[in-house]
């Protein structure tokens, strides 16, 4: 994926000097009262920043915070607590900026926070208007937030294509890279872990991922739909039965690769024992029975041991491996075993390794295996829809750019 790159900028001298344009996601959870919870993505946001400091820029930043209104600002929206604390991170005072759209003053060596992105009129729809103000602001526009690399806005595509130059921060550029070497041009086998709730919220990712992948690790609600299309009973598991066929089709599409390849590893593993229970509780009694042998008053809540331990050994082999989502309610002691083991397998194998989604990240933090995952993508949305095989539209418009 070609797109110029800020960091190649900074480096030949290009950016001193110049008004740089940071987009960035420092959408971050507040408390009632204001106060920042969690600081994740400010903290990442902190290289390009401080990249665009230290290479003469006079720099702007801005972010959406919350669901503001636009045109109607509130006290509530406004990225003060924000800009503190990046002030606390980077060592120095970042101003913030209201009303900015017909023109901001900062020089050279300069740091403003410009407000709430979001309470802009047309900023959703990507107005023309607002896209050409914008791009007036700036020699440089640097998008560095893939959290919102899907969305066609003023802010993330609209400036991308007026701005002077329109470049890939080193979030965004990370990003890309491990998208590509996951998906593009990956090492094989490449296996691939979607689970979730349900089959309808990720079935265009997984026909998408059939089509490529050499193993289609399907877990939670997902894998319950797959096991009604395998012929076996869940009880009460949560499940979606009009989507059995859609089901089938996915695995007639890995069975179909991998009767042309000649390769009996390319499929969609069934899980072959579950953990169930007869309530969905933390305290609930774990059983762990054949996937043969499920009760019609069974909640299957987990993978089983023997399941889990065969996908266990397929991942240690993997070259590539694409995690969204936990394979079971890991968040009750009682069935974490299978998210746990698939985790520890993720984290051992020798592959490269790209995980993104709100669970995946809380998984990933309750095994404290973050330093051997290859890549944590920070966006949920956009890593879904790359998934999909989609292309997003920031990617579009910077490699636009970039091929002049």
């Amino acid at each position: 994926m070609n797109v110029i790159r800020f960091s190649d900028l900074c480096a030949n001298g290009s950016a001193k000097g110049q008004r740089v344009f940071i987009r960035a996601d420092l959408n971050v959870p507040q408390d009632d009262a204001g106060h920042i919870t969690e600081d994740t993505r400010i903290r990442a946001s902190v290289p390009c920043i401080q990249m665009a400091l230290d290479a003469g820029a006079a720099v702007m930043v801005t972010s959406h915070l919350g669901r503001p209104t636009e045109g109607d600002f509130k006290p509530a929206d406004s990225l003060a607590p924000v800009a503190q604390r990046l002030g606390e991170l980077l060592g120095r005072e970042v101003p913030v900026v209201a009303n900015w759209v017909d023109g901001v003053s900062v020089a050279p060596g300069q740091l403003v926070m410009l407000e709430n992105c979001r309470v802009n009129k047309g900023e959703k729809k990507n107005a023309p208007e607002l896209a050409h103000k914008l791009a007036a602001l700036c020699d440089i526009f640097v998008h560095d937030a893939f959290g919102t690399a899907h969305r066609a806005e003023g802010t993330t595509y609209g400036i991308a294509q007026f701005a002077p130059v329109a470049c890939a921060g080193p979030l965004l550029a990370a990003e890309i890279d491990a998208i590509s070497k996951a998906l593009a041009a990956p090492k094989r086998p490449l296996a691939a872990i979607v689970a979730g709730s349900k089959v309808s919220t990720k079935l265009t990712i997984l026909k998408s991922l059939a089509k490529n992948v050499d193993q289609l690790i399907v877990g939670g609600g997902i894998a319950n739909t797959f096991m009604l299309a395998a012929g076996l009973k869940i009880g009460k598991s949560l499940a979606e039965p009009d989507l059995v066929d859609e089901a089938k089709a996915v695995i007639e599409i890995m069975k179909a690769r991998g009767e042309k390849l000649g390769d009996a590893r390319i499929a969609v593993p069934i899980p072959t024992d579950v953990v169930t229970a007869k309530t969905f509780a933390a305290d609930a009694v774990a059983t762990v029975k054949k996937a043969t042998e499920v009760a019609d008053d069974d909640l299957i809540l987990d993978i089983g041991p023997e399941t889990a331990a065969q996908l266990a050994k397929q991942l240690k082999a993997a070259g590539t491996i694409v995690w969204n989502g936990p394979v079971g309610v890991f968040e009750f002691a009682a069935f974490e075993n299978g998210t746990k083991v698939v985790a520890q397998a993720i984290a051992e194998s020798s592959a490269f390794s790209i995980a993104g989604g709100g669970d995946t990240l809380a998984a990933i933090a309750k095994y404290g295996i973050e330093k051997q995952i290859g890549y944590i993508s920070t966006g949920g949305g956009a890593f879904l829809e790359v998934l999909e095989g989609k292309t997003l539209p920031a990617f579009e418009i910077l490699m636009k750019r970039a091929a002049g």
